[in-house]
């Protein structure tokens, strides 16, 4: 059984992003695990670390975290996901970025989360021997994608596809990331049979759509009109790819 390793900066960052690729790889046999880096609890939250958690509507007293890997695992189970695995490192407001712009802004230089980062994935890419690993292309340059990209190039997996982070992709359709390495090839599989799959996958990250797209409805007309435009007609997900990812996603759909 073929076994892709699917890796989210954040608790909705796959399914948003590769949904309908990962339920098509699902379809055909795969076995896929979806490790998620940024998902520790910091308890209390203070400052612009609870402000992002306020502004979803979310009280003080709730563990946002642990409310986020709950919905994780209720999209894992639509998309088809064998496993699941949360590598516990903190989100960027809790390692020193206090304001929004500083989401996406310059990194710190005394962030150096992607170094155990590179290390969960190496121990992830020993245990399963993945086939083929989807990572985040760092399109909307949020710090914590960033961080992630750095950790995959130090620990160089293998037929590797970098997906178009959504909703950034969204928000600037032409987006080109500046955080590639040269030689990866453009592909498009099309996700006519996974999308409705990724949308349903996506809405169980209830406290994000609001914030992200506005409520479930504008999420999924989003979405679907994406895809489309992906596809130029199509439903379709597009990658960044090495030559071995490519032969495999050419067969995902």
């Amino acid at each position: 059984m073929p076994t892709a390793l699917v890796l989210s900066p954040h608790l909705d960052d796959a399914a948003f992003s590769c949904g309908g690729t990962v339920a098509q790889l699902a379809d055909a046999g795969w076995r896929s695990v979806m490790a998620t880096a940024f998902t520790a609890t910091v308890l209390p939250a203070t400052g612009f670390a609870l402000a992002c958690q306020l502004d979803k509507g979310l009280g003080p007293e709730v563990d946002y975290m642990a409310l986020r890997r709950n919905e994780d695992r209720t999209a894992a189970d639509i998309l088809g996901m064998a496993d699941l695995r949360w590598l516990d490192l903190p989100e960027a407001p809790h390692r020193g970025y206090e304001s929004a712009p500083a989401l996406f802004g310059p990194l710190r230089p005394d962030d150096a989360v992607w170094r155990p980062l590179a290390d969960g994935i190496r121990a992830l890419v020993e245990e399963l021997q993945p086939d083929l690993v989807l990572a985040p292309q760092g399109l909307g340059n949020h710090v914590d994608h960033r961080q992630m990209i750095r950790a995959v190039q130090q620990a160089a997996p293998h037929h590797l596809a970098f997906y178009r982070d959504t909703p950034y992709a969204l928000r600037d359709t032409d987006a080109v990331s500046e955080h590639m390495e040269p030689g990866l090839h453009e592909c498009a599989p099309g996700i006519a049979a996974g999308l409705e799959r990724k949308i349903a996958a996506s809405c169980a990250y209830r406290s994000q759509i609001g914030f992200q797209f506005g409520g479930p409805a504008r999420l999924a007309a989003a979405l679907r009109d994406f895809a489309v435009a992906e596809g130029q007609g199509r439903p379709a997900e597009r990658f960044l790819a090495s030559s071995g990812a490519l032969d495999l996603l050419s067969g995902s759909h």
